[in-house]
């Protein structure tokens, strides 16, 4: 028996990118009142790859039983990309009118217990809630996903990734501020891999990879330069386990099934890959390129387990302030390089200019002359934050012609206008990217500094104090002045913490 319904023969083999978009995102508008707008990504995605896996899983059987006339052994799973239980399948479960969503839960863990690369995909997505997901909404949902076939013929792994790209951003921009818990803005990493240019052959590493787009652009970059996108090996750590779930899915569906992505927290809990034991263990590793945009200024990230010396010996250049992780992480991103590799990281801008702890480990990292770039960031480029960012830009093993020397790259003036959010065109990416490879000096955009002008103003990398784009020449940066403002804020709190615990010693309170 034929393993496709008459109405999928019939049914339109492919759809346009903004068709495709359109559909998916209808889907969401069926939950829209009934579930929690944070979480409709949650459900929405796990449909979308739970249909995406029959549809593909049907697709290979048809192959395999032309080929072979088997029935038999072109339903073996080892014959498969991955194996779906048909008792469990997506025509199976729509055979039920009534517990759909229980159904739904049973085929998420069947597929999941069938796969070990699977585990955990699905996250903790429960169908089986009736009140927010009666049969009928249900019903409801699983029709509206039939309309279009998602077979790879269909819907290529390129198209389909980027749909769901597409969707995350749209979800991103719906929960704000928590959208950049899991999205950064696919311009901002499209200039990072830009300028970490990564290679044919090399390692990629995102500490904190959130839904995986940094790790994706590396593979789009080499597509783009007509190079072997399977060449390079894709690792990553993320904390949260519904974002890995997300992450997860997102490789898959863009046909990428051997990226390792770790599930924990990078500071505390860091893990590698070892290939020989097929399973990630505690540990640094040492990779060609490494690219992130991790927690801004988190307030708990460690800071008591490093003040007794960082177990993995990612301290070199110090131990940052307890309200504020940022050089943690970038400390443990230069760790994990190797000896030639490179790194690119996205800072809160008080990372380049405050002082105590942060200023003493910033000019110990001028004077090991590993970093060879800041580029500043227009304001309002990312989800729930309006303060300008800015890229640091590592290398263990500078170019001659680089060493003594940081290159300043202020892009607070190269961005395009937007109502809610301003965003970076692929002209001003370009632009950004084209300065640093470059690597000089340019009027009212990039300077190339040397080291001993930066030791002469107490190590201090603040943009505008290098770069003025000629529209800010006499005002105040006022990122800058808030970044002080936050610090002076935290060492208060500090020192009123001490004082109290003083008085409270000698009895004067409670």
């Amino acid at each position: 028996m034929d393993m496709s319904t008459p109405a999928e023969v019939r049914r339109k083999p492919t759809l346009t990118q903004s068709e495709l978009e359109r559909h998916l995102w209808q889907a969401a508008d069926i939950l829209r009142g009934h579930v929690d707008a944070g979480k409709f990504k949650d459900y929405i995605f796990a449909l979308l790859f739970y249909r995406r896996l029959c549809d593909v899983w049907d697709e290979e059987f048809e192959v395999l039983l032309a080929e072979t006339g088997d029935r038999k052994e072109a339903a073996e799973p080892d014959e498969h990309r991955f194996h779906v239980p048909p008792q469990h399948h997506w025509r199976a479960v729509r055979k039920h009118a009534t517990q759909i969503g229980q159904h739904l839960n049973n085929a998420f863990a069947a597929i999941e217990d069938a796969n070990l690369r699977l585990r955990g995909v699905f996250g903790d997505v429960d169908f089986a809630n009736q009140e927010r997901f009666p049969d009928a909404r249900l019903e409801r949902l699983l029709a509206h996903f039939e309309k279009h076939r998602l077979r790879n013929s269909d819907v290529p792994p390129d198209m389909l990734g980027d749909a769901y790209m597409y969707l995350i951003e749209q979800f991103a921009e719906g929960a704000g501020k928590k959208g950049g818990e899991f999205y950064t803005p696919r311009q901002v990493v499209k200039l990072i891999v830009a300028c970490l240019d990564p290679e044919p052959g090399m390692s990629v590493y995102d500490p904190t990879c959130g839904s995986g787009g940094m790790l994706l652009e590396a593979v789009q970059h080499l597509k783009a330069h007509s190079q072997d996108p399977r060449s390079v090996s894709l690792h990553g750590q993320e904390k949260e386990l519904d974002t890995w779930a997300i992450a997860q899915i997102n490789l898959f569906l863009h046909d990428i099934d051997d990226a390792f992505i770790a599930k924990g927290d990078t500071i505390l809990d860091p893990k590698r890959y070892d290939p020989r034991a097929q399973e990630f263990i505690p540990g640094v590793g040492a990779y060609d390129r490494v690219m992130a945009n991790p927690p801004f200024s988190a307030k708990e990230w460690g800071h008591e387990v490093w003040t007794n010396g960082d177990p993995f010996g990612r301290d070199v250049y110090g131990v940052p302030p307890k309200g504020y992780g940022d050089l943690a992480f970038v400390q443990h991103m230069i760790a994990s390089l190797k000896d030639d590799g490179m790194l690119g990281v996205v800072v809160p801008h008080g990372v380049l200019f405050r002082g105590g702890a942060e200023g003493r480990i910033r000019e110990s990292m001028l004077k090991a002359d590993i970093i060879e770039a800041v580029i500043g960031l227009a304001p309002n480029l990312f989800y729930g934050a309006g303060i300008p960012a800015a890229i640091l830009i590592i290398c263990k093993g500078k170019p001659i012609e680089r060493e003594g020397k940081v290159l300043v790259i202020n892009g607070d003036a190269t961005f395009t206008p937007g109502k809610a959010q301003n965003t970076l065109t692929e002209t001003n990416v370009q632009t950004l990217s084209d300065a640093f490879h470059g690597f000089a000096s340019i009027d009212r955009l990039a300077r190339v500094v040397p080291l001993e002008e930066i030791a002469g103003n107490n190590f201090n990398l603040s943009i505008s104090r290098y770069v003025q784009t000629g529209t800010e020449a006499e005002a105040m940066d006022v990122a800058a002045e808030a970044a002080k403002l936050q610090d002076l804020i935290a060492q208060r709190d500090e020192a009123e913490a001490v004082m109290f615990g003083h008085l409270r010693r000698l009895g004067y309170v409670e």
